[in-house]
């Protein structure tokens, strides 16, 4: 019997909680549902769950404190859920570690798109040969990235970082001086019709070069007006 992927859903309004657990059991997943942040830190706990949809709107503490606190513990992948519509709330559910940021009301199929979007990010494909394998590996010097093995070592030290943040160094870095734009971008890692806006690519750029700095041999360069690149110097 194939273990079923659980998905723990967070929200207080118990109908939409209850939908969106009723359209994630009928893809074949597992849920559970709590109310609020307490219940949302214990439960991340006993249930261990492999993704978590999460409100930002919730009493006691509120959806962004929990995820700053798992966060700072795991890497499990985080979606959150929102009425707020502003540049400056998706930013900031971003920049506390979120995988991706999905506005209510939304639409069944493409909830359910992205969960499924993020969790494979969190799990490369386990049928690649080891041929193909050792090949998704990009090196420079001071620099390794492994998307096999979803690592990044920096100076001979691993970075951790969300595996969105990995990608795009990765599909950067194998591309080494090629401007890409942040609909490229966008088109590329996120892997699905994303509706958003590029800010988000802006963002893990940030919170990339905070982690791995610059090198006498590479850095992560903007081009004005048109995107980023990988500079190999």
């Amino acid at each position: 019997m194939v273990n079923k992927q659980k998905i723990l859903i967070v929200d207080d309004d118990e109908n939409i909680a209850e939908l969106i657990s009723l359209y994630l059991t009928k893809e074949c997943f597992d849920t559970q549902i709590v109310y609020d942040g307490e219940a949302a830190l214990t439960a991340f706990q006993t249930y261990q769950p492999g993704l978590i949809l999460l409100d930002v709107m919730l009493p006691g503490i509120d959806g962004y404190q929990v995820c700053r606190e798992i966060r700072a513990r795991s890497q499990t992948p985080i979606i959150m859920l929102s009425a707020k519509g502003e540049v400056f709330d998706k930013v900031l559910g971003l920049e506390l570690g979120a995988d991706d940021y999905i506005m209510k009301p939304f639409d069944s199929k493409e909830m359910v798109a992205r969960v499924k979007a993020v969790l494979r990010r969190y799990q490369p494909a386990k049928t690649e040969s080891r041929t193909e394998s050792s090949s998704k590996k990009v090196e420079y010097p001071g620099l390794i990235i492994n998307l096999t093995n979803y690592s990044v070592l920096v100076d001979g030290k691993n970075v951790d970082m969300p595996p969105k943040e990995l990608e795009l160094l990765y599909f950067l870095a194998s591309s080494p001086n090629q401007v890409f734009t942040r609909e490229q971008l966008l088109d590329h890692i996120w892997g699905y019709e994303y509706i958003g806006d590029t800010r988000t690519v802006d963002v893990h750029i940030k919170r990339l070069r905070e982690k791995i700095g610059d090198h006498a041999a590479w850095n992560l360069g903007t081009v004005w007006g048109i995107g980023y690149k990988f500079e190999a110097k």
